[in-house]
C-alpha cells in the first residue's frame, strides 16, 4: 500500500464519527442537536451518558493510535509520513467526510495520534490537563492548555525528528482554533462546568 493511499485512509478513519453513531444507535438522537453540538467525548458524556462518553473517548483515541500505527507499520516507520499521517487523521475527524465535513475539535484523537508518536509527552500533557481541569472544572481549558503546551513538551522531552516536532505544532494549533467558541465561552464566564455524568433535564 502507498504511503499516499494510507493518508487516504488515515483521515477516513479519523472521520468516522463514533460519538455521533454511539448516540444515533443507543437512543436515535443526532448528538449534533444536543449540548454543544459537538460529535467528541465530552458533549456524548452530558447529553447520553456516562458509558457513552467513556466508549467514544476510547474509541476516538484508538483510531488516532491505528492510522498512525496503520502508515509506520507499511513505512518502516518514516517519520515524514507517519507526521503526515497524525495531521490527516486529526483533520479526518475535524472534517468527517461522513458528516459533509463537519466534526468534532479532535482532542482525542489528537491524543491517539501521539500516543503512537510521543508517548511520554502524552502521559506528562495529560497530567497537566488532569490538573487544569480539576482547578478550573473547564474541560476546554484543559484540552487548550494541554495543546497550547504539547509542542514544547514533544521538543524537551523526546527530541524527535522535525516532521513529528512539526506535526505536534499543527495538530496543537488546530486544536486551540477547533476550541475558539470555547475561548470565547471562557473569557466570558459562560462555559460550561464539567461534572462526570450526564446533566438532568
Amino acid at each position: 500500500m502507498t504511503p499516499v493511499l494510507l493518508l487516504i485512509a488515515a483521515y477516513l478513519i479519523g472521520g468516522i464519527p463514533f460519538g455521533y453513531l454511539l448516540v444515533r444507535l443507543t437512543t436515535g438522537s443526532d448528538v449534533r442537536e444536543l449540548g454543544s453540538g459537538n460529535i467528541g467525548a465530552t458533549n456524548v458524556l452530558r447529553t447520553t451518558g456516562r458509558m457513552a462518553g467513556i466508549v467514544t473517548l476510547l474509541l476516538d483515541i484508538a483510531k488516532g493510535w491505528f492510522a498512525v500505527w496503520l502508515m509506520g507499520h507499511f513505512t518502516k516507520q518514516d517519520p515524514i509520513w507517519l507526521a503526515l499521517a497524525a495531521i490527516a487523521v486529526i483533520l479526518g475527524h475535524g472534517f468527517s467526510i461522513f458528516l459533509k465535513f463537519q466534526g468534532g475539535k479532535a482532542v482525542a484523537s489528537f491524543v491517539g495520534a501521539f500516543l503512537y508518536l510521543t508517548p511520554l509527552t502524552v502521559a506528562a500533557t495529560t497530567i497537566l490537563f488532569v490538573a487544569a481541569v480539576w482547578y478550573t472544572r473547564h474541560i476546554s481549558f484543559g484540552s487548550i492548555a494541554g495543546a497550547a503546551m504539547f509542542p514544547l513538551g514533544v521538543w524537551m522531552i523526546e527530541h524527535p525528528p522535525a516532521p513529528v516536532l512539526l506535526a505536534s505544532i499543527v495538530g496543537g494549533v488546530f486544536v486551540i482554533w477547533r476550541h475558539w467558541s470555547n475561548i470565547e465561552r471562557l473569557m466570558a464566564g459562560t462555559e460550561n462546568v464539567f461534572t462526570f455524568s450526564k446533566k438532568s433535564t
